[in-house]
């Protein structure tokens, strides 16, 4: 088994532990700043892919006029996703599937606007995920990024370091910086980051928006 497969089969190991805990956790923690990403996908146009879509816990936050994709590299996550897409009628998503991000089976330009929600810090490959973000998204749509990224420098930072390994048990990477994908965006061509804001709660989590502008 090469080291990425290796990497994927660990990884859906541990979405199919978090599945059944999943929402209790993370819901009232992470709805202010997945509304906004929500938000500033649907700005781009009604046809949005949600990477990582999850449990589907930002789903209900959709308007009706909404033509949502979601997908997720484990079954056990999309399964809930899709009991909730069952239970409360959502008729704007139009499909769950589960897929790799950074090997996506849709067509270029497919989507207005692609949002991942606290999923580019725990890809193996986050470059890769980005640049099949841009392929499948239209000129003038945007890659929207609800994600908590470390501070590049000063007292939080250190304070980050010393925290990092409790933060990742959770999810989460202090090591991961914002310039990561102000990186990518820069070497990728006709990719521009056109937003980087703080979130709930206090700054912790940050929106991130890259335009398409070619």
């Amino acid at each position: 088994m090469t080291d990425a497969a290796s990497t994927t089969a660990l990884m859906r190991k541990a979405y199919a532990r978090w599945a059944p805990v999943y929402d209790v956790v993370y819901d009232k923690l992470t709805e202010p700043a997945a509304r906004a990403a929500v938000a500033a996908a649907m700005a781009c146009g009604p046809k949005v892919l949600e990477a990582g879509v999850g449990t589907g816990l930002s789903l209900g936050y959709y308007p009706a006029y909404a033509e949502v994709t979601g997908v997720d590299l484990s079954e056990d996550m999309l399964r809930r996703a899709q009991e909730k897409v069952k239970l409360r009628g959502f008729s704007h998503v139009k499909s769950l599937q589960v897929m790799d991000v950074t090997k996506l089976r849709f067509p270029d330009q497919t989507f207005d606007a692609v949002t991942a929600q606290f999923l580019i810090t725990l890809v193996p490959d986050p470059e890769a995920a980005l640049t099949e973000f841009a392929r499948v998204l239209r000129p003038g749509g945007e890659i929207v990024l609800a994600n908590h990224f470390g501070q590049e420098r000063g007292p939080l930072a250190k304070i980050e370091e010393i925290s990092a390994p409790l933060v990742a048990k959770i999810g989460w990477s202090s090591d991961f910086k914002a310039s990561r994908i102000e990186a990518w965006a820069a070497r990728h061509g006709g990719m521009q980051v056109v937003e980087l804001r703080s979130l709930f709660p206090a700054g912790f989590f940050k929106l991130m928006r890259v335009r398409k502008v070619t």
